[in-house]
């Protein structure tokens, strides 16, 4: 779903990814990455399939979009550096893209990890009437693009019927990401008449209508 925001025209990813088009950007929040690979290493029985399906996503917003610029809005990784690392550095210098890592709370890995392969660590970035920021941030005159959040709805139908998707959360001067990487939840929100939501349905981002859902913790 292509949506317009002062004036930019913004695209919005079943994936849970953003695309700013004048920009070529990417932008992909709370990916967490060496998750799952730490519950598995602590006992906890997460199909290892779940490490490569996050750079399955990441490989196929890139085809799709073919950006100039990654910007990921923190929590790139989940905890310390593991098996995973390789993984994503082998996949930094395999692509050539200009990469940015805003921090968030998780991200504990030394900033001269990653600027050995070539990602930029910055607490928050501004580009023209933008502001991205991990956490959710109030800027005078300036749209904030954030993640942290890891919003979700509980879709309800006229019987007990009910649906639970990601979503893009949009509220005056803000827009929150989903969570892009696997296992990583959704965190209840409550929704009033000013906020907009877009639902992640499968393979589409959907505008719904505010009186079906409930923005819930799941």
């Amino acid at each position: 779903m292509k949506i317009e925001i002062n004036n930019e025209v913004f695209e919005l990813h079943p994936t849970g990814a953003l695309y700013w088009e004048s920009k070529k950007t990417v932008i992909i929040s709370d990916l967490h990455l060496g998750k799952v690979t730490h519950f598995r290493k602590h006992g906890i029985a997460i199909p290892q399939s779940a490490v490569s399906e996050n750079f399955r996503k990441i490989t196929e917003v890139l085809d799709y979009f073919v950006p100039e610029k990654i910007i990921f809005l923190g929590d790139l990784f989940h905890s310390t550096k593991n098996a995973e690392w390789d993984l994503f550095e082998n996949w930094v210098l395999d692509n050539n893209y200009e990469t940015y890592l805003i921090t968030g709370n998780h991200d504990i890995i030394d900033e001269s990890h990653y600027k050995k392969i070539g990602v930029v660590v910055v607490e928050m970035l501004e580009i023209n009437t933008f502001f991205f920021t991990h956490h959710p941030t109030e800027k005078e005159n300036l749209f904030n693009f954030s993640g942290h959040i890891h919003p979700g709805i509980i879709l309800r139908g006229l019987g007990l019927q009910s649906l639970k998707l990601r979503c893009f959360f949009r509220q005056h001067n803000q827009m929150i990401l989903p969570a892009f990487g696997e296992f990583t939840g959704k965190h209840l929100l409550k929704p009033n008449l000013d906020h907009i939501i877009y639902a992640i349905a499968g393979n589409e981002v959907i505008l719904i209508n505010k009186k079906y859902i409930t923005i819930h913790n799941i």
